[in-house]
Order: structure tokens, then sequence, then C-alpha cells
């Protein structure tokens, strides 16, 4: 199955990042791919944390959503839209949210972010819980690929990759791969991105597919890219630095058997 992640370098307009995901969504479909990750943050990327409040939207209604519907339907994708601003009962946050779309239009599953990242080392200061709320539960959902095979999709988000015990929870339930939309700033993402991508895949015996925000935004912010697809061994296949574009690349089953058969790992776990 031929999978992709789009980078983008999000402004603060939600309807310019709309129309440059819809031109990367048609690059990918072009491409022959299935299945299209977007990037954290895709549709907004603020000057203020605060900024998130306006544009929030509630379940199975808003602009955000009804163009990943359309978008999916249209050009016969699978589309995880990674993340837009989901209402909660606190007016003063609301959930990083990831939906799912099937090729038909319709939403299928739904994971809310559960590590929220804080950072401070003098010249950049982040608090994500200051205006987002927590999820609790990791989310799976099964993909039928048109060969016929069905692959098991683990839901993640950005600040969630350092928390090795989730992507376990995906592995137990049996995930093929592990998708990571990202934001990660250009500090954090030169020191530990690359290596964490690695980890997660090897460790789990998975493929990871990771979208990213990469470049110089309109707001002053820089994020680290490298959008990139890894294979169950730790090699990467695929890879963009920076700015907007399509990291595509194939999911091999017969790879994936071939890497658990020959290194049963997750049988030998013990604790």
């Amino acid at each position: 199955m031929k999978v992709a992640a789009l980078q983008m370098v999000s402004v603060p307009q939600r309807d310019d990042n709309l129309a440059q995901a819809r031109a990367l969504l048609e690059q990918a479909a072009a491409q022959g791919v299935e299945l299209a990750v977007l990037p954290e943050y895709f549709s907004a990327m603020g000057a203020r944390d605060t900024d998130k409040l306006a544009l929030r939207e509630q379940p199975g209604a808003g602009v955000v959503q009804s163009f990943l519907a359309q978008a999916a339907r249209e050009l016969g994708l699978w589309i995880v839209g990674g993340t837009l601003p989901m209402a909660c009962q606190d007016p003063g946050r609301v959930r990083n949210t990831v939906l799912v779309y099937a090729p038909d239009g319709q939403c299928v599953a739904r994971y809310d972010k559960i590590h929220l990242f804080r950072f401070d080392h003098g010249r950049e200061h982040f608090d994500e819980g200051a205006t987002i709320e927590p999820g609790a539960a990791p989310v799976q959902f099964r993909l039928p690929s048109r060969s016929g095979r069905t692959w098991c999709v683990g839901l993640s988000v950005c600040y969630d990759l350092r928390f090795p015990e989730l992507y376990r929870r995906h592995a137990q339930a049996g995930a093929d791969l592990l998708l990571v939309p990202s934001a990660f700033t250009y500090t954090t993402g030169q020191a530990h991105w690359e290596l964490l991508l690695r980890a997660r895949a090897v460790e789990n015996q998975a493929y990871v597919l990771a979208p990213a925000q990469g470049g110089e935004h309109a707001t002053g912010r820089r994020t680290w890219g490298h959008s990139m697809l890894v294979d169950p061994w730790g090699g990467v296949l695929a890879v963009q630095p920076q700015g907007a574009g399509v990291v595509a690349g194939a999911l091999d089953a017969d790879r994936l058997r071939q890497v658990r058969q020959q290194l049963p790992a997750l049988e030998h776990r013990v604790l």
C-alpha cells in the first residue's frame, strides 16, 4: 500500500492552509497513494496559543471537518487530518484532535492527543496544557487496502512520540503502521525527531509515518520538518527536510512479516 506524509508550513489563516492541504492531497492521489496524513495544526498555526480557541469545531460539524470529508470523497483517499481544535466542556481549552476519513467521506476514527508539550529553555516557551485538554485513550483503526490486506493503524500526535508505552499499546493491539502527525520545534526536532521515530519503529516492529510542519512560519516560529516514512527495521525510506511537499512510500506486508519472523521481539516481551 502506498502512503504519504504531507509536510506543510501552516500560517494563521485557515483558508490558506486548507488550499495548500488540498493541493498536496491532490498530488498524493495522483501518485497512487491510498493513505495521506496531514501534520499537526495543519489547518492553522496562530501567533498565540489562544488563537486556536476561535477556530474550535463541534464534533461532526465545521469547516475543517467538511473539508476533510469532501477531499476524501472526491479524491478517493483515506485521509488523516492531524490535527484540528475540537470543542470540549472547558470554554478556555480545546482538544487537539486527529480525525480519520475513509474514501467515502465518512469519519471512522478520532484520537485526542494525550501528552501535552511543555518546554522552556529561555528563548522558547511552550505550554499546551494552558489551552488544550488532554485525551485519555489510545485509538487504532482498520484500513482495508486495495490489495485486499487490512492494515491496523495506531494514532498519535507529536509529543506522544516521547512516551513509548503508548506505542506498545498499539503494538499489543496489532498495529502495523504508527502515525505521528507533528509540529516539532526546530530545537527539539534537531536533537530527537529521527532518533525517536526510528526507535518507535524498531521496538514495535511497525512502519512509522510522520508528517510534520517544516519551515519558517509567518508568525516567526520555526519547525523542524523532516517528515518521513520509517520501515520496521528502522530504515528511513523517504524524507523531506523542509518546505511543503509529499513524502510518499510503500508499505510492504512481506517485509513486515519477515522482520517479525526473523526477530520475534514482540513475542519475547516479559514486562
